[in-house]
């Protein structure tokens, strides 16, 4: 995939960019502009992160209603038959554009197809469907979003002093092709640091679902195998972050090993301005929803847009014509630019306990 595109560009070359109202090169044709445009979204759930309905469902809200379109959004909370019927649903209902963010690509694929063949156009929310038939991709550089934990991680074992640190892994869900981006991001700089034995590889787990009970339960076996000896976590977001630093609290070592995140999540920030977690990355969930709800909006009034940039489907090897914004890392520093950016707000952040923190870190 490409990377380095800046997101005020990409998102810039969708609203500028011409239609044509004929089909795309996937061979699933647009929706029928004689229907009253309308547009179904699937979230995936609620509790492996925050995001999916504090922000995502907030902003998309915000890009149909100020486009005055018809638009229904569910949440599947993890459920892989709630995921199928509601798509049924929304398809019976009329929707001539259906948004998803699957739970796994072999539900996802079946979803897709089925609208496909109802012709239903369709875009892969923040997630790719591998094998899939969207017609659109619209995520963040998913490696880059790695890259910068692995580069965070190390930043804050070297700010310590950290010597031969061993380091353990909470990837996300084995069922997310993200995690594996992830994953691919990390390994990109760490492992030449486990090769060269700078650094040493401890236990590594992927969480199923990208479950914070379970995650809290395998990173506590995690310390046990190693015998109390990690000095580094790089957990693949906030949710799972916040797990680990619970076990760690629980042996009286949180602060002492760094922990990565994802997601800018209030908990993520909070554990940040408390010394517990050492960053996080924020994606800017209002351009990737207005990005996301550009191309709903043009599919449902049977109308395409071009993006500029295509990601290849490893499973159905197909070129996804796809829109990638570009993640931040975010220190206790520069905290503050999430909150400036609309994502979180300084009451839900400072409140109570981290008023002080917050002042601390320069936010006013």
């Amino acid at each position: 995939m490409r990377k380095g595109i800046l997101t005020i560009a990409v998102v810039g070359l969708l609203t500028t960019g011409g239609l044509t109202a004929c089909g795309d090169d996937s061979g699933s044709g647009p929706a029928d502009s004689a229907k009253t445009p309308k547009i179904g979204v699937i979230l995936p759930d609620s509790k492996s992160s925050a995001r999916w309905e504090t922000a995502d469902r907030r902003f998309l809200e915000e890009a149909f209603k100020t486009a005055g379109v018809q638009y229904d959004i569910q949440n599947a909370q993890n459920d892989k038959t709630a995921f199928q019927t509601i798509a049924d649903q929304m398809i019976t209902s009329g929707v001539t554009a259906l948004m998803i963010v699957n739970l796994d690509s072999g539900t996802g694929k079946a979803v897709l197809d089925k609208a496909k063949s109802q012709g239903v156009a369709t875009i892969d929310y923040d997630r790719l469907t591998l094998g899939g038939s969207a017609q659109y991709y619209v995520s963040f550089d998913n490696e880059t979003v790695g890259k910068l934990q692995g580069e965070g991680l190390v930043k804050c074992l070297t700010d310590q002093g950290a010597k031969n640190p061993v380091v353990a892994y909470l990837n996300g869900s084995p069922t997310d092709n993200n995690a594996t981006l992830f994953k691919n991001g990390y390994d990109s700089v760490l492992k030449p640091k486990f090769d060269a034995k700078e650094y040493v590889k401890g236990p590594e787990d992927a969480v199923p679902a990208w479950d914070n009970a379970q995650a809290a339960t395998i990173f506590e076996q995690q310390l046990t195998k190693a015998s109390g000896k990690i000095d580094g976590v790089l957990a693949a977001n906030d949710g799972l972050g916040n797990a680990a630093i619970s076990i760690l609290k629980k042996n009286k070592l949180n602060g002492k090993v760094p922990v990565t995140g994802q997601d800018a999540s209030t908990e993520g920030l909070q554990n940040i301005l408390l010394g517990d977690q050492c960053m996080t990355v924020y994606k800017a969930v209002r351009e990737e929803a207005k990005a996301a709800s550009d191309l709903a909006i043009a599919l449902a009034k049977g109308e395409k847009k071009e993006t500029g940039q295509t990601v290849k489907d490893p499973e159905g090897g197909r070129d996804v014509p796809s829109v990638l914004l570009t993640p931040k890392a975010i220190y206790k520093e520069n905290i503050k630019d999430v909150i400036a950016d609309g994502y979180v707000t300084k009451e839900e952040v400072c409140a109570g306990t981290y008023a002080k923190l917050c002042a601390d870190a320069g936010i006013s």
